[in-house]
Order: structure tokens, then sequence, then C-alpha cells
């Protein structure tokens, strides 16, 4: 019960040097390449939820859009596995550093607030003024839709840190009053136990479903840019 409650978030080391970039490109090994003309049932299973989910994020999206599958489909795995990752005991949630989901976050909204600048210009511009405003509230609307825009990358990378981190932390005191609950009444430790096992259950749904809403909201950018 001594141990840190943040602990479990402190970037891992070692021999003195930062693992976490070997812990960020391990998921990759989870999704191996095909290499059998019949695949294997887990490989026929990955792929066919990889299918269900590009068709149903990339449907509302034109060609140009669709130029991005690789990227968002190669989002969505890296985040949802990463998520599931961080559920092992004593292992390390990448996604739960501020610092990473804003390398996500801002390359990808920037990437998609530029194709709609460069092919969609007077659409983008009109973003910033709603068609009939009066004149005297036109300088206070570009200044509030201009700071919406910015915080876009900043909410989606603060939605998906705050959750993981949350789900971790109730996680890590249930099970602390779990354990001290043993010695003093085994009813009520059973409980607790229970309560806990539900909220892992729930982890797993939240894991992969931000990493979902963190793609699809990537995707909508990119729908109102192209």
């Amino acid at each position: 019960m001594n141990e840190n409650l943040f602990s479990s978030f402190i970037t891992p080391t070692m021999m003195g040097l930062p693992i976490v970039i070997a812990i960020t490109m391990f998921p990759s090994i989870m999704f191996p390449s095909p290499s059998r003309l019949i695949n294997n049932r887990l490989i026929s299973i990955q792929q066919w939820l990889v299918q269900l989910t590009s068709k149903q994020m990339l449907s509302i999206h034109n060609q140009k859009g669709q130029t991005w599958a690789l990227m968002l489909m190669s989002l969505i795995l890296f985040i949802g596995s990463t998520n599931l990752l961080g559920l092992l005991p004593h292992s390390f949630t990448p996604t739960t550093q501020l610092s990473l989901n804003l390398g996500m976050a801002i390359p990808l909204w920037a990437g998609t607030v530029i194709i709609g600048f460069r092919h969609k210009t007077k659409a983008s511009l009109a973003h910033f003024l709603p068609q009939g405003t009066p004149l005297p509230l036109i300088p206070m609307l570009v200044v509030i839709e201009t700071i919406s825009l910015f915080i876009q990358p900043m909410a989606l990378a603060v939605r998906l840190t705050a959750n993981i981190t949350a789900g971790h932390l109730l996680i890590h005191l249930i099970g602390g009053a779990t354990l001290a609950l043993m010695s003093i009444s085994t009813i009520t430790a059973m409980v607790t136990f229970t309560i806990l096992i539900l909220l892992t259950i729930l982890e797993f749904a939240v894991a992969l479903i931000q990493a979902y809403v963190f793609t699809l909201l990537v995707s909508l950018y990119l729908h109102d840019n192209t």
C-alpha cells in the first residue's frame, strides 16, 4: 500500500535509458503480416475487424479522403492495442502520457487543416464566420472560431489521456482496497473484488472505444476538409 499511486505512469527505464520507444513499437508484433495461402483463425478475425471498421469509417469520405485509409486503420490499431496491453499487470501504457497523445493529435489535425485550406480555401475560411452574422459580432466570432479550431487537437489528446488514466487509477485504488480488506472482512473483500472484475471488463471496452473515438474524430476532421 505504500506504493506511489502514480508510479505506473512513470516512463520505464532500463540501465538509465528510457524504453518507451520499444514499448510503443511492441503492439506491431500483435498484427503479423499473413504469409500463408490460408490464414489461421486469429489473422482471419483481425482482417475481418479491420475491413468492418474501415468500411464503416470511410463510407462518408470521397475519393480524396479515402487515401487516408491506411493512416486511420494504423492509428486505431495502434491506440487500441496499446490500451489493451496497458491493462496487463506491471505494464506501461504509453497513451496515459499527454505528450504522446499530442504527438499523434497535432500532426493529424494539422494535416487535415492544411488539406482543407489547400483544396477548399473558401469553405475552410467560411467556417470562421457563419452566414448571417451581425456586423458587430464578426470580430468576436472570428476569434471564437479560431480558438475552437486550435483547441481540437488538445481536446483529442486530453480526452484519451484522461479516460485511460482514470480507469487505471480506479483499478489501482479498488485493487489496493481489496487487498487491505482481506484481513478485515472477507465478505466485503469479495464484494470489492467483484467490482474490480467488472471494472476491468469495463476498461477493456473503454480501451477499444477510446481508440475508435480518437480515430473517428480525426476522420470527421478530414471529412470536413476534403
